[in-house]
């Protein structure tokens, strides 16, 4: 029998991933944590400076430079490796570099014996989680992508402000593609259980066009931040603790992370931010949301996005002539 011990492989020290490490460490959510990347130098030093900080952790953990062999025991591997977005980039220009990338890492993972969950952050996220099922041959429900958990939060911060309420008690999801066609679920969104519409209907200083307003900024935040700094990483480092918090403790929580669906929204065969439950065993449940005709329409056009720019890129690597 395996021990009670959780490992966390992380795959790529860049932005992200020392971020993400970073946080794990401070919310002492696993006990052990192996670093991989090929830039050992730049990953040894991680851990030095991260077992630094353990005298001052919520909890111990044994974390230190790895390789693949470490994933054999490994409960989750993190996949935050790859090329970055740059300034005028959008997500869909990674595709190709990206998921050859992603093909090296995964078979050097798998032929290690790995039986755990991947979790994936690296962009495009949903294709390159789709790309990591196919390398894998895991079930579905033990790969899941970041999907569109950043961009519900990045909704949730700013509807918050705009209503002058705490965040956390906005109820609302981003869903479809992490990137230009994701769209907000306006028919489902609450603040404490009273419907947005409502707002709009009572409020005379509340607008639509505000709202609307609002979704641009989230769909775009990335290219502003990435504009300024140059990078994102710590929102999402900490999107990927959220999800791993769910896996290793076995939550059951609800979050939009990128699943794959065969029928459910009316689409097949593609990995897409969805609501869906997450606990121990990865993800345990789609949840299908009653979207509006728009919405619908919405999200089919985004998962038609995502396949066209998935299956040929993955075909002629899986298949080079």
């Amino acid at each position: 029998m395996k021990n009670q011990i959780n490992r966390v492989v992380l795959v790529g020290t860049g932005f992200v991933g020392s971020s993400y490490a970073f946080a794990l460490l401070n919310q002492g959510i696993t006990e052990e944590l192996v670093l991989i990347d090929l830039d050992k130098e730049k990953s040894e030093g991680d851990a030095m400076d991260l077992n630094h900080g353990l005298p001052f952790a919520p909890s111990p953990t044994k974390i230190w430079y790895g390789n693949y062999s470490d994933c054999r025991d490994a409960d989750l591997v993190v996949l935050t490796a790859g090329a970055n977005q740059k300034p005028g980039e959008t997500r869909l220009d990674l595709v190709e570099k990206n998921m050859k990338i992603f093909k090296n890492i995964v078979e050097q993972v798998m032929g290690n014996g790995f039986d755990g969950i991947f979790l994936i952050a690296t962009n495009p996220v949903d294709i390159l989680t789709y790309a990591t099922w196919k390398f894998s041959g895991l079930p579905k429900e033990r790969v899941i992508g970041s999907g569109t958990i950043l961009d519900t939060a990045r909704f949730r911060y700013l509807l918050g402000d705009y209503f002058h309420v705490d965040s956390r008690n906005v109820h609302a999801y981003i869903i479809g593609e992490h990137g230009d066609t994701e769209l907000p679920v306006w028919s489902h969104a609450d603040i404490g259980g009273k419907p947005v519409d409502e707002y709009l209907k009572t409020r005379g200083e509340y607008r639509r066009e505000d709202l609307d307003e609002i979704f641009v900024n989230v769909r775009d935040a990335a290219y502003q931040i990435i504009q300024r700094k140059g990078a994102t990483f710590y929102g999402i480092a900490m999107g990927l603790i959220r999800i791993t918090k769910a896996i290793l403790q076995d939550e059951n929580s609800i979050l939009t992370v990128s699943a794959y669906l065969d029928g459910e929204y009316g689409s097949h065969d593609v990995y897409i931010g969805v609501p869906a439950i997450v606990n121990r065993s990865g993800i345990r449940e789609i949840v299908e949301l009653q979207l509006d005709e728009g919405e619908q329409s919405k999200f089919s056009h985004s998962v038609e996005v995502l396949k066209t720019n998935t299956l040929p890129v993955l075909d002629s690597i899986q298949n080079p002539k």
